[in-house]
């Protein structure tokens, strides 16, 4: 997967490209396949924003997270990704999905 990883503040070291890697390879193991994902790095007083946005089919993830660590901003940022890739994944099983079962007049008198 090829992620554009983009700072207008600091220089993409390798551990930080190989940081952001490992936490989109993680969500991958939802099997859902994410359609040119994109980071971007910046810097707002002492504090590191980052933001990411990656296609899904028939929808779009953002996330952004804010950290003065910019380790623990990547990993934030994470999991939020994950959770709203959970949420995406899980949609179909989902309660409001299904069709609701009619009640029938024996289970109707059974509860009076």
């Amino acid at each position: 997967m090829s992620i554009t990883i983009t700072s207008n503040v600091i220089d993409i070291s390798p551990a930080i490209r190989e940081r952001i890697e490992s936490r989109f390879e993680k969500l991958n193991r939802r099997q859902v396949a994410l359609i040119s994902p994109h980071v971007i790095i910046q810097k707002e007083g002492q504090n590191y924003l980052v933001e990411a946005t990656a296609g899904v089919p028939n929808d779009t993830l953002f996330a952004q997270a804010e950290d003065e660590n910019l380790y623990a901003a990547i990993k934030e940022l994470g999991q939020r990704l994950e959770r709203q890739l959970n949420r995406y994944a899980d949609k179909p099983l989902a309660q409001r999905t299904q069709t609701p079962q009619p009640i029938t007049e024996s289970e109707g008198e059974e509860a009076e």
